[in-house]
């Protein structure tokens, strides 16, 4: 008897032992894997981190902060658009950066751009990028080479049916400029005009040169004043009357230069102040080896008659401001 009751006390404690283990392994397979469980949400958050510090990338250059590239209207809309492509094509293979087309209705427009930082980066006239520069800091970084060289002048042309042979028979004379910011189409004529008391009965802004031209050739104007390039070794025109010779082939006969301006700084590369100077370096540094290319040469050549590009500071241009000082021009009157 004592025998049977000592068997099944052993069964029992058996029995109990079994019971507990099974539920301490039961507990252990259903108890969540902790070290797994912040493994994946460190992996999820870094995650969410990556897709949020990508969507709200802005830096300057990114897809969804481009570069607003501004070109001078001093040509035809159409051949901006056309040349801006492959233009920035290059640019942003080279650089990496992305980039915006933008084309200002005028000159003032443009400067007044880099005040409310809309413009980061412009190919502008002299004038334009002087007052850019004392009002809101703008900075020159490459400067344009026509030709070999790194200045130009602006002229006064005429009609050869106008009777205008000389500053002095443009008295009472219908005058056409390009526009009120330009160096060659107005700050410079307007000075020889000035000075010889020059008083025309009709003063028209055709904006571009030009048009200017085609003014002048169509009777609606006697006289006016472009940019001028020296002919090529053969003869062959490259000042403003050049732009227009497909549509008028006798353009040259039928508009001849009265007189050139004092020489003018080229045009130049400009940046706002806006844009970190590494950046600005990099895109001038592509925007001259694109420049040096057979397929750049032509887009310039056709954009704005440019056969590349050299690097140039703020510097460049003080003999241009010593010019409007010594000419007496109230340079603040165009602010």
């Amino acid at each position: 008897m004592m025998k049977n009751i000592q068997f099944f006390l052993s069964l029992l404690i058996v029995s109990c032992i079994y019971s507990c283990s099974s539920k301490k392994g039961e507990e252990v397979a259903n108890q969540p894997a902790k070290n797994s469980t912040v493994a994946l949400e460190q992996k999820s958050g870094a995650n969410i981190d990556e897709e949020t510090e990508k969507s709200s990338d802005n830096s300057i250059g990114s897809p969804e902060r481009p570069i607003r590239f501004y070109f001078t209207p001093s040509v035809s809309e159409q051949t901006i658009k056309e040349s801006s492509k492959e233009i920035l094509a290059s640019l942003q293979k080279e650089t990496g950066f992305s980039f915006e087309v933008h084309i200002p209705k005028d000159y003032t427009s443009l400067i007044e751009g880099f005040g409310n930082e809309q413009v980061d980066m412009a190919i502008m006239n002299s004038f334009g990028y002087i007052l850019a520069n004392k009002k809101y800091g703008a900075q020159a970084c490459l400067r344009a080479l026509r030709y070999g060289k790194s200045t130009y002048n602006g002229q006064i042309i005429a009609s050869v049916e106008s009777g205008i042979n000389s500053i002095a028979d443009m008295q009472g004379k219908r005058f056409v400029f390009t526009d009120s910011s330009s160096t060659s189409g107005f700050l410079f004529p307007r000075k020889i005009l000035a000075d010889q008391n020059i008083e025309c009965s009709e003063v028209f802004f055709a904006n571009k040169h030009d048009n200017v031209v085609k003014m002048i050739y169509e009777g609606k104007a006697d006289a006016g004043a472009t940019f001028y390039s020296e002919p090529a070794n053969d003869g062959t025109i490259r000042d403003a009357r050049s732009r227009v010779k497909d549509l008028y082939p006798d353009v040259e006969d039928k508009i001849k230069i009265i007189t050139l301006t004092d020489p003018i700084p080229n045009d130049p590369v400009v940046f706002s102040k806006e844009i970190p100077k590494n950046i600005a370096y990099k895109i001038s540094f592509a925007l001259m080896r694109y420049a040096m290319t057979d397929e750049g040469k032509t887009v310039f050549t056709k954009l704005y008659g440019t056969e590349g590009f050299a690097r140039c500071s703020d510097i460049d241009y003080s003999l241009m401001r010593e010019i409007i000082e010594n000419n007496n021009i109230n340079l603040s009157s165009f602010l």
